[in-house]
């Protein structure tokens, strides 16, 4: 996922307005990661602000995607600016820049899968729901589903250390990424084996959900209009089961690119895919639940209207300080 932020140094003078149009292009991928960023912040503080979401496993599953889905935008755009500016760091402090991305990445499609399972539970199953997925089983999800990500990570931290001899303290000669570190072909096999697996499992359980809760929505014993719901949920959850993978592609669609086009065309490529599978998915989730949710849509517009409210009262206090001080 980091490696499409990496870029190509090329000092030619007809490279001028590619480096002169480079800080436009950061402006305009800052903008919608701090909006959405901001977003997705209320949207968390919402669901801790009552008691019905920190007691729900369906909210607290919630919160659990979301988390992890703030830390992968927020850590996006840091490693972004991290290339775009040329940071250089020793390999030990790229890998420990990298341990949270890769483990975030990890735990969002899992964690559509807990979810999707829980709506099945809740439609299929509905007499025992409550005996079923209670808190206590959740959070054993939600540990389940980041112990994976954990262990993915320590495999790939053992291998580094046993099988790749440069030093940790060594400075990199290219900006941080995934490719940098895990250079040796033994790592993209291995990853490639995991998101096969991965994508294969998450997508199968989703879809088994989905045509459970189909035939469950044709009985006559069910609720329709909840099996209909959950239904549209559990598509929902395969929509950003599809970005998930694409954002995870977005790698390796840049690493076919590099070389076949000019510098210029390959750094708009790299933010067009760095906006729209990188950052724009990631505030779905909020938008997606946010805004359905009964429960949860006015709480939150009355929080992103508080919010918006003192931003504003805060901006006249500076332009007051500005104009007092001049």
């Amino acid at each position: 996922m980091q490696n499409q932020f990496q870029l190509q140094q090329n000092s030619s003078p007809s490279e001028g307005n590619g480096e002169y149009l480079e800080g436009y292009r950061v402006v305009f991928s800052i903008i919608p990661c701090v909006i959405f960023l901001y977003i997705n912040c209320v949207m968390l503080y919402t669901l801790r602000s009552k008691p019905v979401f920190r007691e729900t496993s369906r909210y607290l599953l919630l919160y659990n995607l979301l988390l992890a889905e703030t830390l992968q935008m927020a850590l996006a755009q840091m490693m972004s600016l991290l290339n775009v500016g040329l940071v250089f760091m020793t390999r030990l402090m790229c890998l420990l820049v990298l341990i949270p991305t890769i483990i975030t990445t990890i735990t969002s499609p899992f964690s559509l899968a807990v979810m999707s399972l829980e709506r099945y539970v809740a439609v299929c199953f509905p007499l025992r729901y409550a005996c079923i997925v209670t808190v206590p089983t959740t959070y054993g999800a939600i540990a389940v589903v980041w112990a994976i990500s954990y262990a993915n990570m320590l495999i790939r931290v053992i291998m580094l250390t046993a099988l790749d001899s440069r030093p940790f303290g060594q400075f990199m000669g290219v900006p941080c990424g995934k490719n940098p570190i895990f250079q040796l072909k033994i790592f993209s096999e291995f990853e490639s084996g995991f998101v096969c697996a991965e994508f294969l499992s998450v997508g199968l359980i989703i879809i088994l959900s989905y045509v459970g809760v189909m035939v469950a929505a044709k009985a006559a014993s069910t609720d329709k209009l909840s099996a209909n719901k959950a239904s549209k949920t559990v598509l929902l959850h395969m929509f950003q089961l599809g970005l998930s993978l694409s954002s995870s592609l977005v790698s390796t669609i840049l690493t076919g690119l590099h070389g076949k086009v000019d510098v210029i065309t390959f750094r708009h490529l790299r933010f067009f895919l760095f906006v729209c599978l990188i950052i724009l998915p990631r505030c779905l989730s909020c938008l997606i639940y946010g805004l359905r949710d009964q429960i949860i849509r006015p709480i939150l517009i009355r929080h992103l209207r508080l919010g918006i409210k003192i931003l504003g009262i805060n901006c006249e206090i500076f332009k007051f300080y500005t104009q007092y001080m001049n």
